[in-house]
């Protein structure tokens, strides 16, 4: 297994969305579609990135929570997108909302997601969802088939913190039984996974496929293969 500068890897944290699971665009375009606005999958999932970038700044994360973020994360996404502006949206994103209350809309699961869990599991590591969600994270993955690869679920509105805040990871290690010394945390923003980690004595790491976060200070991995090949050493 890879060794931190601490230790020998035992416990691989991972976020939920954004790392295993993502906003099913598809189910947005035909919300669109519903409400008269013809908009692809393929465009929102093009602009999504750029906009995911852009709310991740120190300022963003210490003046709002996940919840005021992932408001402007969708608007941003659909400006890129070009939807128009204005009150046309607004159906939309009560009818989104309330999807994402009930099921999660962060419920498409790419298709090297589980071949790296199976990887990862079998070479002896314990893996955890250290996840900024909204309160149906566990019955999510429950319904995804993603529950059987961990040994813990924490989801921050569950908890009663979120990321960056070091307690929240502190949670997450308990709950999984370990060591900071011994962890590594997979994220995908800098300013809540990197620096919460950090600040929790754990080592990071960020996937980052689009390559956007390359002149940062942290390791960073393009694909969830590079996570087993990083961890692993395979």
């Amino acid at each position: 297994m890879n060794r931190t500068s601490r230790g020998v890897i035992q416990t691989v944290l991972l976020d939920a969305g954004g790392v295993l699971v993502f906003p099913n665009w598809d189910r947005v375009s035909d919300i669109f579609g519903r409400h008269g606005i013809a908009v692809p999958a393929a465009a929102l999932r093009a602009a999504e990135p750029q906009a995911k970038f852009a709310i991740d700044t120190a300022h963003s994360i210490a003046t709002t929570n996940d919840a005021d973020r992932g408001s402007r994360y969708f608007h941003l996404t659909f400006d890129a997108a070009g939807i128009p502006a204005g009150d046309v949206r607004r159906p939309v994103l009560e009818e989104l909302w309330a999807y994402h209350q009930e099921y999660n809309l962060w419920e498409e699961v790419p298709p090297d997601v589980v071949p790296a869990l199976e990887q990862l599991r079998a070479a002896g590591l314990t893996l955890a969802i250290a996840s900024n969600a909204n309160g149906v994270l566990a019955r999510m993955f429950d319904r995804v088939g993603l529950t059987r690869y961990f040994h813990a679920i924490c989801d921050s509105c569950v908890e009663g913190v979120e990321k960056p805040d070091p307690r929240f990871f502190r949670i997450v290690l308990e709950r999984a039984g370990g060591e900071p010394e011994t962890a590594l945390h997979v994220g995908d923003l800098y300013n809540v996974d990197v620096l919460g980690a950090r600040s929790a004595g754990i080592t990071p790491v960020l996937l980052d496929p689009h390559g956007l976060y390359r002149a940062f200070d942290v390791r960073t991995i393009r694909s969830l293969a590079d996570l087993v090949t990083l961890v692993t050493g395979r």
